[in-house]
Formats: C-alpha cells, sequence, structure tokens
C-alpha cells in the first residue's frame, strides 16, 4: 500500500517509514527499510528508484540494502556512518562484546556491508533526482543521524528519521544512551531539535509515527522533557538551554569564547565583521562531532559576515575536528604555526595521542616569532611546547587588552598545579620554563586557554607558573637516571607510523634514534619484518653524541598478500647496551 506522507512525498511502510520523492518515472527515497519500495513502484508510478539517502545506519532504515544495490539505485550514507554500511564486517570483527560499556547502538546494523555511492553534504544543497536536499547533521538517536531538507510543493518538509516522534516523543530513549551512565545522547538530541527548529521546516517526516505538522511545538516539548530527563541524571551538562540560546560570552567586546565547544574556541571580530577564530573542533553536546550551528548564531548575533580563517595552537582533534567542514562550508582558511602544520597536514606520520585521522590542508604557514596582520590587529605566533612539542601561542591585542591564546598549556583553574603535561605528546623537562619565560616576556593582561574560564594575567601568576616549571624539571632530573631513556621513554621512533602501501611495492621509513647514555656511542638499527617482508640491509649504524639523536632512512619492499596492520620494528643497541625493538610502524598491504 503507498500513502502520501505529506502532500507531494509518497509513503510505503516497512520496518520503518520509506519516504519517496518523485520526478516523473523516477524516484529518490529516504531510507529503504526490507526494500519493501521496490515491490510498490507501479502503485508508485515509477519504473526505478534512482537514490537512496540515508539518516542513519540501524537497521531498521538498512537492512534491505542490498536489494536497492541489486536494483541500481545509488546509496547516500551520513559522513559519520559510512563505515557501520560500507565497512560493517570489519566493525562486526572488531567490535568489543567483553566488558563492553559502550552502549551505542551500533550493533543494530547491517549483518552484510553494501556498497555505498558515497556520504551526503552536510549543510550543503545537493542534487538528488531533481530535487535540491539538504542534510543538517542532528546526532541524538546515533551519533551520526541526519535530517534532510527540501523544499516540496513550496513548503520546507524536514525528513527526520529517528529524531522525534509525534507528539515531542522519542521513538526510542534507549538509543539515546551512548555511553555507560552517559547523557551524550540526549544533549545531543536537545541541540539536534534546538537547531531543527531554528530552519523552520513546516512539516516532520519521522522514520516512524505519523507526519508532525506543528514542528515548534513538538521540537519545543522535546527539549523540554529531556531537559527534565537529563537534570535528573548523575553528569548532567549544567546550563544547556541558556548556552544554547546564547553559545558566546564576551572576553572583551572583539573577542569571544564559545561556551559549547569541547575545547573552547575564541572568535576575534574586525572592525568590518570579518572573524578569525582561534581552534575550531567538536560541539560539547554531541560528543565527537564537529558541527556549525554556532557559526549561524555568530552571524545573527554579533554581524559577522565570513569566518575568514582559523588558527590552530596545536593538533589534538578537539581543536582542529571542524576545520575542514569550516572551510568546505564557509571557505573558511586554514592558518597554522610552522611547529604545528606537519602534523595536521600528515598525521598519519606520527605516532602522537588525540590526532584528528584527515589531513587538514594547511593555507597560510605562520612563521614562529614573527608579526602578521589580519585587519586592524597584530598578530604573532610563538613556539609553547610542553603540553605538547606542537604548540604554538598567539600574541594579539583585542579592545585595549593584550592577549595570549595558549591552547591547553595550563589548566588555569586554580593556583597550583597548573601544568597539563602528558608524555606520549613529546614533554620535555624544560619546556615549562621556557615557555614561563617567555610569558614574563610577553607581559599579556589576559590568557586564553582550551578548557578554561579566561584568566587575568598578574605577577604573581607569572612567578608561580615559573616556580612550578623550574620544580617540574628539577624532579624529573631527580627521578630518572642520567643514562636511561628520559622523559621520551623510548629510544627510537619510527615515521610514517601508519602507511598503505601496494602488494610487493617498496616503502620508505625513517628511524630516529636517540642516545641514552651521557657519551658518544655507537647506534645500531636492526629491523624486525613481518613475514613476506624485506629489506636490502639488515642492519644500521650511526654515531650519536651524547643524548643525541639521528635519523637512519631505510627502504624496504612489502609482501605480496595483501594484510591490515603489519608490525615493522626497529631494535636498538647503543654502545653495546640492548634495548630491543623500541620503535614499530604499521603497514597496510593493499
Amino acid at each position: 500500500m503507498v500513502e502520501e506522507g505529506a502532500p507531494g512525498v509518497a509513503l510505503v511502510r516497512d520496518t520503518c517509514s520509506v519516504y519517496v520523492l518523485r520526478n516523473g518515472r523516477e524516484g529518490v527515497a529516504i531510507d529503504f527499510g526490507s526494500g519493501l519500495v521496490l515491490d510498490r513502484l507501479d502503485a508508485l508510478g515509477l519504473d526505478r528508484v534512482t537514490d537512496v539517502l540515508l539518516t542513519h545506519h540501524h537497521r531498521d532504515q538498512t537492512q534491505g540494502l542490498r536489494r536497492a544495490a541489486e536494483h541500481g539505485a545509488r546509496i547516500w550514507a551520513p559522513p559519520e556512518e559510512a563505515e557501520l554500511v560500507a565497512d560493517v564486517d570489519r566493525h562486526w570483527q572488531s567490535r568489543p562484546i567483553d566488558r563492553d560499556y559502550d552502549l551505542s547502538e551500533d550493533r543494530f546494523s547491517l549483518r552484510e556491508q553494501v556498497e555505498i555511492a558515497g556520504t551526503v553534504a552536510e549543510y550543503r544543497r545537493t542534487a538528488f533526482g531533481g530535487f535540491e536536499i539538504e542534510a543538517l547533521p542532528t546526532p541524538g538517536h546515533t551519533i551520526g543521524s541526519v535530517t534532510y531538507l527540501v523544499e516540496v510543493q513550496g513548503r520546507t518538509v524536514a525528513f527526520t528519521g529517528d529524531l522525534v516522534h509525534e507528539g515531542g516523543r522519542l521513538w526510542s530513549l534507549a538509543a539515546t544512551q551512548w555511553t555507560y551512565s552517559g547523557v551524550e545522547g540526549l544533549a545531543a538530541t536537545i541541540e539536534s531539535a534546538y537547531v531543527l527548529a531554528r530552519r523552520r521546516p513546516d512539516v516532520l517526516l519521522p522514520s516512524h509515527g505519523p507526519a508532525i505538522d506543528d514542528p515548534p511545538r513538538a521540537l519545543d516539548d522535546l527539549q523540554r522533557r529531556l531537559l527534565e530527563l537529563i537534570e535528573l541524571r548523575v553528569g548532567a551538562p549544567s546550563g544547556l538551554a541558556e548556552r544554547l540560546e546564547h553559545p558566546f560570552d564576551a572576553v572583551t567586546p572583539h573577542l569571544l569564547r564559545n561556551r559549547v565547544s569541547f575545547a573552547n574556541s575564541h572568535v576575534l571580530i574586525s572592525e568590518d565583521g570579518a572573524a578569525l577564530l582561534f581552534d575550531f573542533g567538536y560541539d560539547a553536546c554531541p560528543w565527537q562531532r564537529p558541527l556549525l550551528w554556532t557559526i549561524d548564531v555568530l552571524k545573527e548575533q554579533y554581524g559577522v559576515r565570513r569566518v575568514e580563517a582559523a588558527i590552530t595552537t596545536h593538533y589534538h582533534d578537539d581543536h582542529v575536528a571542524g576545520l575542514n567542514l569550516l572551510r568546505d562550508v564557509e571557505g573558511t582558511q586554514v592558518w597554522s604555526p610552522a611547529n604545528v602544520a606537519p602534523v595536521l597536514e600528515e598525521p598519519h606520520r606520527y605516532d602522537l595521542p588525540c590526532l584528528w585521522p584527515d589531513p587538514i590542508p594547511v593555507d597560510r604557514v605562520l612563521d614562529l616569532g614573527v608579526p602578521f596582520r589580519w585587519h586592524e590587529h597584530e598578530l604573532t605566533a610563538y613556539a609553547f611546547p610542553g603540553h605538547t612539542l606542537y604548540a604554538a601561542a598567539i600574541a594579539f591585542e583585542a579592545d585595549g587588552r593584550r592577549v595570549l591564546a595558549t591552547g591547553d598549556q595550563y589548566g588555569l583553574d586554580g593556583i597550583r598545579g597548573m601544568l597539563n603535561y602528558q608524555y606520549r605528546n613529546r614533554f620535555a623537562r624544560r619546556d615549562f620554563v621556557q615557555t614561563g619565560e617567555l610569558l614574563a616576556e610577553l607581559a599579556p593582561d589576559l590568557v586564553v586557554s582550551g578548557h578554561w574560564l579566561p584568566r587575568a594575567v598578574d605577577r604573581s601568576l607569572v612567578e608561580q607558573l615559573q616556580l612550578d616549571a623550574g620544580r617540574l624539571a628539577a624532579l624529573h632530573d631527580e627521578l630518572l637516571p642520567e643514562e636511561g631513556l628520559g622523559e621520551v621513554g623510548f629510544a627510537a621512533r619510527i615515521e610514517p607510523y601508519r602507511c598503505t602501501v601496494a602488494a610487493g611495492g617498496e616503502l620508505h621509513i625513517e628511524v630516529t634514534v636517540r642516545n641514552p647514555l651521557a657519551r658518544a656511542a655507537r647506534a645500531t638499527v636492526r629491523l624486525a619484518l613481518p613475514e613476506g617482508f624485506s629489506a636490502p640491509a639488515a642492519e644500521h649504524e650511526v654515531e650519536l653524541t651524547a643524548h643525541g639523536e639521528a635519523v637512519v632512512q631505510l627502504a624496504l619492499r612489502a609482501a605480496e598478500e595483501p594484510a591490515r596492520r603489519q608490525r615493522i620494528a626497529a631494535d636498538i643497541t647503543v654502545g653495546g647496551l640492548r634495548f630491543g625493538e623500541q620503535a614499530e610502524a604499521l603497514v597496510d598491504v593493499t
């Protein structure tokens, strides 16, 4: 049976509601259920379905996709959930089952993967079967859920998946609990309902239940009930509703702090309405997803006409996750200090925590210590190691106040314990001594940071930071032997850490070997290779100064059979002392 979901939209009731947009004898399906729509083509007046747009990956939306593929339809998935359709076999192999604290309903996925044509472009209108359709991220029911917005017969129709049910309800509350005792999915649903309401759709077409002809009331009721529900749980975020309405705090009249980003993103606004961002990562409500709705608020509430560029303080994913999306949608350029840019552009080269997996092209590399102009402002990037080796502080003036953007260097919500360092970020014991000296030299009035409120800087704060930095270095001197692996903890590293090579192909690596000894010594680097790999020479020697480093460049040949994450290692001997396999790298053979 074929029904009318809304004027101009056909509905086939299946394991979910499958909506069809018709253009002549061809149609576009929103979700696919078990594939029953293909048995209703005559009743729909169609010869074929050209495209299937998925709101999310759950089986009630997707279990018939193999039929769609055999029919010749192009299948389009939300960007965050493409792997749960096209690469779900690997998910089933790797998904933890024992000691499982991940409550997201990713097991409600296809049993067998289906090839997709691609992913939908979020925040942009794309032509499908003669219709201009916008994919709006609306996480909540799942992390990657989207809503599709399209004009049909002069009305804005929103295909909402399982974001909302009639009467401001939810088809599944259980689906919104992504983590054990967590409230992330509830908070994401509240935010998504708020963002969708701002688009003012005329009708909502959910995956289950009837059409919703009063979207403002349904979305408002949903938000109100979920806010009350979330406040009753442990770990509830405070002030969520108020932060949605007013996501920015004014640090100064022309410098704002984004209060709903997981890591603080700051905005400098020029006199002519241009905006310069300092970092741009995840949205705080739907954890682990970059979203752009605050950019719309920035334009509406603060008169910003364009977001021209974003400057990175360091490479961590919570500070950079949204940069590629921001570039694609807003045309924003990425500017990065010279010591940070290489990690953004080649993340797989580095064995570092908190990497964003996709390369981020850098439009402008900022020379360290060299001032540059942006509109009426002069800014300077300085090397700022400590939290990570690959970090910079950005100095500028806003409304007569000297400001220093320091990323995650200092935890500025207390008096002691402010030094935020992680050994795997390649911390060195005198990093904070160096940056403390720079802080004293620059003498900012105000420090803005990644996870703390802006803090006024006075002499006592600088002196305390310098005292703590000195003691931190001294304690490392006292705790670590003079001859040993030091703060790094290893005598070697391999770059690139991850790479892909064709079966039987050649790859090149660099082994950086360091001398743990307080005397000059000869180091031997011996490769340990997986079965089928080969190298022209088994061992390589290099002379090292006391506690010095050197780089050995090596060529390898991969095995002839495809395999994932083959491990190669560097076995290190220095000055006759055997340290063993101190570094590894991962190779995908295709």
